[in-house]
């Protein structure tokens, strides 16, 4: 089921919260998003935050990735973590599609949260009728 045009549920993708990280094209978008969270719920997956962490880790240091992630702390954000629900619905998404196991859990966590996907990936344009987006522009 499809949100109604101008939801202000959101669901930062790893590629998003990184495009903010990075300063990359889509980075204010993200923050508009952010800076709009008392009006407006973000959320971002477990597995965001554990595949934001090792990509910095691996190109900057753990010193920089641990800074990362107290700073994601400490944005207005809910973090969506496992339980049965999620469990399952990742598992449809990993069945059913031909997406990673982490974007399987991201897509779950909106579908979960009825957000809508902020995001740089392609990957995702395979299951557009299952969540609504918003497309930052693919590096």
């Amino acid at each position: 089921m499809k949100k109604k045009e101008g939801s202000k549920i959101y669901l930062l993708d790893t590629s998003a919260v990184l495009a903010l990280w990075n300063a990359e094209d889509g980075a204010d978008t993200v923050e508009d998003i952010l800076k709009k969270s008392s009006n407006a719920s973000v959320f971002v997956s477990f597995m965001t935050f554990m595949e934001c962490r090792y990509c910095i880790w691996k190109k900057k240091g753990k010193a920089v990735a641990d800074e990362f992630y107290r700073d994601l702390s400490l944005l207005p954000i809910k973090r969506v973590d496992v339980d049965d629900v999620l469990i399952n619905i990742a598992s449809e998404m990993k069945a059913t599609n031909n997406l990673s196991v982490a974007d399987s859990w991201i897509i779950a966590s909106a579908i979960k949260t009825n957000s809508t996907l902020v995001h740089k990936d392609p990957e995702f344009e395979q299951i557009a009728d299952r969540v609504d987006m918003l497309k930052l522009p693919y590096k």
